[in-house]
């Protein structure tokens, strides 16, 4: 599972068996992967969310925006 990105507390990456589906990336925080999301980059909506709340999915998405093309080329190169 590369991690494509750090920022704020979050760590960005992606499953190297997420081979059939479009473009996502799952967002961790906290020991072991405490919080989980999965953010869908092509609508940027949130495909599922294990305990973050209204806040930290908004700080969620602002990151995936910015970083979206360093995504989408991480996904690609992978």
């Amino acid at each position: 599972m590369p991690t494509i990105l750090r920022e704020r507390g979050y760590r960005l990456s992606f499953f190297l068996f997420d081979l059939g589906e479009p473009v996502h990336v799952h967002v961790f925080r906290g020991k072991g992967g405490g919080q989980q999301c999965k953010v869908w980059i092509e609508t940027m909506r949130v495909a599922w969310n294990h305990g973050f709340n209204k806040s930290e999915i908004r700080d969620i998405l602002k990151i995936v925006a910015a970083n979206r093309d360093k995504i989408i080329t991480a996904w690609e190169n992978r």
